[in-house]
């Protein structure tokens, strides 16, 4: 166990907070190989510190025999929360017979990238050109990205279990 965070179910009561977090990004839903997913509908693990501060969150959706990770934060970088938070999802997949997790991520987001990859996860497919359709049901995606790379491409990472 961690001695700086713990990772939870989120609650009803961590709802207001996890639309909080998703309307940083414009909006209170997300973009996922072109439909529309509102995270605080979702299950979700929430890292929080001994005095209640809420460091990380991760939803997710399972359908079928896949798991999607649709969102991932991690608000302290480097502090593990993020790896926890991952492998509580992973856990939960493989108490429930799933095969196989997945993700989506921009071609802009490097860290996430690095990320993902540490941990095992695989690029199963680059969806080249996706997020132009992605504005059209998000017009606030901007053109460009993290580090002022062009926003252009969705990056499909994997992980069967």
């Amino acid at each position: 166990m961690n001695n700086e965070f713990i990772t939870r179910k989120a609650t009803s009561d961590d709802r207001d907070w996890i639309i909080e977090v998703v309307r940083g990004w414009e909006a209170d839903y997300v973009i996922t190989r072109g439909r529309k997913v509102y995270p605080q509908d979702l299950p979700a693990f929430v890292a929080e510190t001994p005095d209640g501060e809420r460091i990380g969150l991760v939803t997710y959706e399972i359908i079928g025999d896949q798991c999607e990770v649709v969102t991932l934060d991690a608000f302290r970088k480097f502090s593990g929360a993020g790896t926890a938070l991952m492998h509580d999802v992973i856990e939960v997949a493989r108490s429930q017979g799933i095969r196989r997790v997945w993700l989506i991520t921009t071609n802009d987001n490097l860290d996430a990238i690095r990320f993902y990859q540490r941990r095992g996860f695989t690029i199963a497919a680059v969806h080249v050109n996706a997020i132009e359709h992605s504005r059209k049901l998000k017009p606030s995606i901007p053109a460009i990205g993290l580090q002022s790379i062009p926003l252009r491409d969705e990056v499909e990472f994997e992980m069967w279990l």
